[in-house]
């Protein structure tokens, strides 16, 4: 059953977004996760260095 849901949300995805829709939700969707994972990666190293100092 759980296929089947997932073939079928592929199959209404694939016809109701024209390919350049599909490929900039894609994109979209990558930007966001890149620029949340590089403020993470900063804030992680910032709250490292500044524990370090105070030792």
């Amino acid at each position: 059953m759980r296929k089947l849901t997932l073939y079928s949300m592929i199959v209404f995805t694939l016809l109701t977004l024209t390919s350049c829709e599909a490929i900039e939700t894609i994109f979209k969707a990558g930007m966001w996760w890149g620029i949340i994972l590089v403020v993470a990666v900063v804030v992680i190293l910032f709250l490292i260095f500044s524990r370090g100092k105070n030792s």
